[in-house]
């Protein structure tokens, strides 16, 4: 009795596992000589997860263990990793599609099909991702840059297939797509080196010897920790105004490229406690007005 129970239980597993195979091997559409069953379509997912860990895991390795003793800046380091992430994902599922014995010729037809698609309602999609694949090649931009494109002006913290990441001064997070960094004007403030020199306007009485204006403006650009001494801030004698006689105090930083109108108003306040205590004066406009009256005229 118990041999009998046992071929019972052997007979109905065998059945199990007949019917899940016959779910598997369901097939759903065909691909040229290959046909998409629903075993295939399970191992196909599974492998392309798999495919896409393992590929991030070596951009990652890649990016922070073997570049990284190079001097190799960081936005290039993560630059080439993605590159690097893009070709194994691109060779792996080609790779995955043969080993799991799928047709690639039928997708001859699908690629004309899709183009056809691309050419109409992907068009935006399409553009942003090719212009991605140059900004990761040329690098016009790079991680920890900081950049001005239209409206937008920050830090960038990412560059994928399709957009950039860019984060303002307010820790405000705007994301922008590719396209608009190839076909519009961008200004990168740290593409060579993060040394910028920014000119700061300052106006004078005339009365004012302007050696002692120059002196006076040197001292405050030196006394700001975040202006370099090299190269060393300068000051133009720039126009004779209405008013007031104009310099341009000239000073190079790198802590403040991303802040540069806290090291404005660092300056200023500097540049206004010192005419002060020097007794320069700062002009603020005025006009002289002459009236005449023509009421004599009309009482005679």
């Amino acid at each position: 009795m118990q041999d009998g129970i046992k071929e019972v239980a052997k007979e109905k597993a065998t059945g199990f596992i007949e019917w899940i195979e016959e779910i598997l091997n369901y097939s759903l559409v065909s691909l040229g000589d290959s046909k998409l069953t629903i075993g295939l379509i399970f191992t196909l997912i599974i492998s392309f997860i798999v495919l896409f860990i393992i590929t991030e895991w070596i951009r990652r390795l890649l990016v922070q263990k073997v570049l990284s003793r190079y001097q190799i800046e960081s936005g290039t380091r993560a630059s080439i990793g993605m590159i690097v992430k893009y070709v194994l994902i691109l060779a792996g599922v080609f790779s995955i599609l043969q080993t799991n014995g799928v047709d690639l010729s039928a997708f001859g037809i699908l690629a004309g099909a899709l183009g056809v698609g691309i050419g109409f309602g992907l068009q935006n999609i399409t553009n942003n991702f090719i212009s991605g694949l140059i900004i990761l090649f040329e690098q016009p931009i790079k991680v920890g840059d900081r950049i001005e494109v239209g409206d937008v002006t920050g830090d960038v913290i990412r560059i994928s297939a399709r957009s950039t990441t860019v984060v303002t001064n307010d820790n405000i997070t705007i994301i922008v797509p590719n396209s608009q960094f190839i076909d519009s004007p961008v200004i990168n403030w740290s593409h060579n080196d993060r040394n910028i020199r920014f000119n700061f306007p300052v106006g004078v009485s005339y009365k004012e010897n302007p050696e002692k204006v120059k002196s006076i403006l040197l001292e405050a650009a030196k006394e700001n920790d975040g202006v370099l001494n090299t190269p060393t801030p300068d000051v133009l004698f720039d126009s004779y105004g209405d008013n007031s006689i104009n310099f341009i105090l000239r000073v190079w930083s790198s802590e403040y490229i991303n802040r540069p109108k806290v090291l404005k108003s660092q300056l200023y306040y500097a540049i206004f406690r010192k005419f002060g205590e020097q007794g320069i004066e700062i002009p603020f406009p005025q006009r002289d007005l002459h009236l005449k009256s023509g009421f004599e005229k009309l009482e005679n």
